[in-house]
């Protein structure tokens, strides 16, 4: 199935519930005093500050009516002579008014106003420059960029001719109605970051604020989606090893021309790189010519090494900024729940990925699951490092399509040294900080060459794994097995993946997954052949460490920043069959 110009896919995911928020002037109520009146105000605070922000609007005499976990703040009605001494306490980072309940900078009559809200793409590509890049005429356009996710859906903002579909490597390929779609919500909201548009467009008209138009980072580049995950997020890090494969031996196949790869997924695997098979896999598609960007973990509170694959030292590996609702990077801080790594290897850059707008994917499980983050019926709000990868996946787009010939290695070296660090931020943090696109398409590329690794890839699939595991309620999958239960042998694979024959004819690691004949139109062949795949109900199914690097799915974001098994005890896997003696 191929979903060209008239039924591209569509985007939305990842979600905050936005506060009711307007640009416009304070509202007044009743007087309490001489020379005040009760306004109401969003009190937005620092990172992991909103019980004491709770706590400070009440001591200075305000009325909480509404907790904000998007912004760790609260809505408010406060005496307008308390704003003041608000503002300057500690925790708070700002106060300002709430008027009529509008949700923030989304006019109903008009859709999308791109300039005036917190988070919009338009604003993300000010801060990082994007839009200067647009108006310049690079807008992506010659570049395809890898999307291996969950999916994406046909929603508008995806459907003016520049996604196509890779394999469906997911638990629901063999279905026609959910085959490549995006029925979980990840993907789609990546997707809209890196590449959304509503419609064709010259750069010039990208970077007008009065459009009421949504673009991505880099609207004209083309998303090859290769679909892993289900409606649950469910998927095997031999899924993802697969897909990783096909991408790097079919970059350059049959009109395609894939130069970047988003990969907004992680696991807590404690291996070693050189030997680890995700870190290896990676390692492959970049020397393929491959810019390989990868989110940093959403654990940031109780850990501090990146997640697998971000630990490999070759790619880009990206965490979250906080832009504090302006354009300047100097007062930008770094989420408390973005891993930041350790002196070792820590992220190289970061980008925006708080309260990021992206599309809304209707009847999605996120979308389901958490009404309250959508905005104006179209678009949905969320934070995480998936969101940060996202747009640093659209911003090497960029690069390339004025430097085509630039090596994954030079693209990294030029993204960080004009990168603009947060002046409060310590670089094992932040890295070099948010990249300046305007400023490296000023750059040509230079001549430099990242170190080799010396990485084997021999090492254990289960370790990669780290605590990410598939189970049927019964039985869990682990040890050195693929998805199929087919065993796996490190240094075999590595062998296979390292020359580029790991995918043959259709067959990954001894089984045939899906269909191999790639066209223009996509990929045909949407079934898992020569396996049976029948007669089995996975209920019960438990999914725990999920791996997709999702932060906050609703205004309160998700309990210490963990999934866990309850998250998925009423999840079906109907049409396929695993015995159990497979798993063994």
């Amino acid at each position: 199935m191929s979903r060209g110009a008239t039924t591209a896919l569509g985007a939305a995911l990842s979600l905050a519930a936005v506060g009711l928020v307007s640009a416009g002037t304070a509202a007044s109520a009743a007087d309490i005093g001489p020379g005040a009146r009760e306004m109401r105000v969003i009190v937005s605070g620092v990172p992991g500050a909103s019980s004491q922000v709770d706590r400070a609007v009440r001591a200075h005499g305000g009325h909480v009516t509404r907790e904000l976990g998007v912004v760790n703040g609260v809505a408010a009605t406060m005496p307008s002579d308390q704003v003041a001494l608000l503002q300057r306490t500690p925790g708070v980072r700002s106060v300002t008014p709430d008027s009529s309940g509008t949700l923030q900078g989304v006019d109903p009559a008009l859709g999308y106003d791109v300039a005036n809200d917190e988070g919009s793409l338009y604003n993300i590509g000010q801060a990082t420059h994007a839009k200067d890049a647009w108006a310049h005429g690079w807008t992506g356009a010659g570049v395809d960029v890898a999307l291996i996710d969950s999916g994406v859906a046909p929603v508008k903002g995806l459907t003016s001719g520049n996604v196509v579909d890779g394999p469906d490597l997911s638990f629901e390929s063999q279905d026609p109605a959910t085959a490549h779609l995006d029925t979980y919500g990840h993907g789609t909201h990546m997707g809209s970051i890196i590449a959304g548009r509503d419609v064709a467009a010259k750069g010039d008209a990208y970077a007008k604020a009065d459009s009421h138009q949504f673009n991505g980072v880099a609207p004209d580049a083309r998303l090859v989606s290769i679909k892993v995950a289900d409606n649950q997020g469910r998927a095997d890090v031999s899924q993802v090893i697969a897909a990783i494969d096909w991408v790097t031996q079919h970059a350059n196949s049959d009109g395609l021309r894939i130069r970047v790869l988003n990969l907004s997924y992680g696991t807590d695997s404690t291996q070693d790189p050189a030997v680890d098979p995700l870190c290896f896999a990676v390692e492959n598609a970049w020397r393929a010519g491959i810019v390989v960007v990868v989110s940093s973990g959403n654990d940031g509170t109780s850990r501090k090494q990146l997640a697998d694959p971000a630990i490999d030292p070759l790619v880009l590996a990206v965490g979250a900024d906080d832009t504090r609702g302006t354009d300047s990077v100097g007062d930008d801080v770094v989420p408390d729940f973005a891993q930041r790594g350790t002196a070792a290897r820590h992220v190289d850059i970061i980008a925006p990925g708080l309260h990021v707008l992206g599309l809304r994917n209707p009847g999605s499980r996120i979308d389901e699951q958490n009404a309250s983050a959508a905005v104006n019926g179209r678009f949905f709000r969320g934070s995480g490092t998936s969101q940060a990868a996202a747009v640093a996946s659209g911003l090497a787009a960029l690069y390339l399509s004025r430097y085509p010939t630039a090596t994954p290695d030079q693209v990294k070296r030029v993204l960080m040294q004009t990168a603009t660090a947060p002046s409060a931020v310590k670089a094992v943090y932040a890295g070099l900080g948010v990249p300046d696109i305007n400023k490296a398409l000023g750059v040509k590329p230079p001549t430099y060459a990242q170190a080799s690794t010396g990485a084997t890839g021999s090492g254990s699939l289960e370790g990669a794994r780290g605590s990410s595991h598939l189970s049927d309620g019964t039985t869990t999958l682990s040890g050195e097995q693929d998805v199929f239960g087919q065993a796996w042998t490190g240094s075999a694979w590595a062998a296979a993946s390292g020359g580029g024959t790991s995918w043959a004819d259709g067959d990954f690691n001894g089984h045939t997954w899906t269909g191999h004949t790639w066209t223009s139109d996509g990929w045909s062949g949407h079934t898992w052949t020569g396996h049976t795949w029948t007669g089995n109900n996975w209920s019960g199914h438990t999914w725990t460490s999920d791996g997709w690097s999702g932060h906050t799915w609703t205004d309160r974001g998700w309990t210490g920043h963990t999934w866990t098994s309850s998250d998925w005890d009423d999840a079906t896997w109907t049409g396929s069959t695993w015995s159990a003696a497979t798993w063994s």
